[in-house]
């Protein structure tokens, strides 16, 4: 039996699923996982939530590095993968979709049931008085700001930013333009802690469901890894399609190690959906 088939043979079996997604659905979109196939950072991890608001050398670094990387999530397209999943949910086999990407790339391919677990990284916000502009907008004050800061050429990271080093140390960065507050991409940066309501919603999902369908995620961090351990109290069956390992792996009733692409494209062919 093929990978699809075996896909293809639970999504019958569970047609009501709990779809979780993480970076590996969306790296054929052009943007880098955090991680390799064996769960470890391929790069530096991410700013923190506390140092980012603690400390303004790390807002510095942070608005600097975005200057070069946004583009790359800001232009990113929905890829065959996002697709699949778009007619899942037509299709009825989805109850919700909670994705740990803040890429949108899931709502830009046409998906209504989606939860973002970890906010959008295209709306920023004071963190005082919730004042929101886009991330556009941000960006564009921060080069009027800083009119000599030039950006080089240099690899992009998952999350908006680019992979190089300069001297941070004169870059303005603005604040809130209502309160003098900070301001902060829109997103649960690493140490701080995915809103109650998000989580309680999500969960009351996942227990409406047939199955979880774990998708380009190693399952590394809890957020996402709280959804298989209450799946495994509650007794609903768990697959992962993902390439390596996953923290989940002795969870799993369905594991899949394998191109979340082309799985998903002849699953999806299997099922006789329209997604192309």
């Amino acid at each position: 039996m093929t990978y699809a088939n075996a896909l293809a043979d639970f999504i019958t079996q569970h047609p009501k699923l709990f779809v979780l997604t993480g970076a590996g659905i969306s790296t054929q979109s052009g943007i880098p996982a955090y991680r390799d196939a064996n769960g470890h950072w391929q790069s530096p991890p991410p700013v923190q939530h506390r140092e980012y608001i603690q400390q303004v050398s790390v807002r510095q670094r942070y608005w600097g590095r975005s200057l070069a990387g946004w583009h790359t999530l800001r232009d990113a397209q929905p890829n065959p993968a996002h697709k699949v999943l778009r007619a899942l949910e037509a299709a009825g086999y989805i109850e919700l979709l909670v994705t740990q990407n803040v890429d949108r790339l899931h709502q830009k391919a046409g998906s209504q049931q989606v939860i973002d677990l970890h906010g959008r990284a295209d709306q920023v916000a004071c963190i005082e008085c919730n004042y929101q502009i886009t991330r556009e907008e941000m960006h564009t004050r921060c080069r009027a700001m800083n009119p000599h800061f030039l950006t080089p050429r240099s690899a992009p990271r998952p999350d908006g930013d680019a992979d190089f080093e300069t001297d941070f140390s004169a870059f303005t960065v603005p604040n809130c333009p209502h309160c003098g507050g900070v301001m902060k991409t829109c997103v649960v940066f690493f140490g701080d802690n995915v809103p109650k309501t998000v989580v309680y919603s999500s969960i009351d999902a996942l227990e409406q469901s047939h199955a979880l369908l774990c998708i380009g995620t190693s399952l590394q961090v809890f957020s996402g890894y709280r959804f298989n351990r209450h799946a495994q109290q509650i007794g609903i069956p768990q697959a992962a399609l993902n390439k390596g390992v996953t923290r989940a792996d002795d969870m799993l009733d369905l594991k899949l190690d394998a191109d979340i692409t082309n799985t998903l494209e002849q699953t999806a062919d299997l099922l006789n959906l329209q997604w192309r």
